[in-house]
């Protein structure tokens, strides 16, 4: 069964459709946040207004700024530059948490609806540069990937959130399938690509390198920062005993 060129029951065509999907819910969780924030100070009756407005037109401009980045990768060495650019935001999601504090809540529709737009677009582009590398080019999985993963972003992602807060495991996972997709881009980099095609071996341990790196650096990172956090907290205490034992 066929579907714009795709066997819908292949394993391939499903795979890379919940890549997408994964990916997108992984990195746009903070949207029900900043929608939220985005609509707080309306009246109720336009809050949903708010959301759905702010949504399609969020969803919109992800779309056409994913398929823009999709055309882009097709450029030389640009796919390449796009892998490395993602395992950095691989490692990025394992070391560091979003700040909400610029987002203003909108007095009127409008303002809520166009700070809905304009904060997904400024937060969207590690979104972006992933599913345009997952989707390997293909138009119809992107489309199809934000489709379904949109409206579970908007209505489900807080619960998504807590589900990431309690099993902190998931984000390791999801760090580990960025990196994957990275190295993937570059492997089908047109440059390189012949290389690997001739040397698979080498290619599933380049792929597997660039996940275990990203893994294990976003958890040496954390384990220094909770270390500092740690001495941060006992440093005052060693200098109040400190000061008492010199007087």
């Amino acid at each position: 069964m066929e579907l714009f060129g795709w066997d819908i029951l292949s394993l391939d065509f499903w795979s890379i459709l919940l890549t997408i999907v994964f990916i997108d819910l992984l990195l746009a969780g903070d949207n029900a946040i900043v929608i939220g924030l985005a609509a707080r100070n309306l009246p109720k009756n336009m809050q949903k207004k708010a959301v759905i407005w702010g949504t399609f037109g969020a969803v919109f401009i992800r779309i056409v700024a994913t398929m823009l980045v999709v055309s882009l990768l097709k450029i030389p060495f640009l796919l390449a530059i796009g892998g490395v650019l993602l395992i950095w935001i691989a490692y990025k999601l394992l070391v560091q948490g979003e700040s909400h504090d610029n987002i203003k809540a909108g007095t009127t529709l409008w303002s809520a609806i166009q700070t809905i737009i304009i904060a997904d677009a400024a937060m969207g582009l590690d979104n972006v540069i992933a599913v345009a590398g997952a989707a390997h080019g293909d138009y119809f999985l992107v489309v199809l990937g934000l489709l379904i993963s949109i409206p579970i972003v908007v209505w489900g992602s807080t619960l998504f959130i807590k589900i990431i807060e309690k099993y902190t495991w998931i984000i390791y996972i999801g760090s580990g399938v960025l990196a994957y997709t990275a190295a993937k881009m570059i492997t089908h980099e047109g440059k390189f690509e012949s290389f690997f095609l001739e040397n698979p071996l080498f290619t599933w341990i380049f792929i597997a390198t660039m996940v275990v790196l990203v893994i294990v650096a976003g958890v040496w990172t954390n384990a220094i920062r909770a270390r500092r956090a740690q001495l941060n907290k006992t440093s005052p205490v060693l200098a109040t005993k400190k000061s008492r034992e010199t007087h």
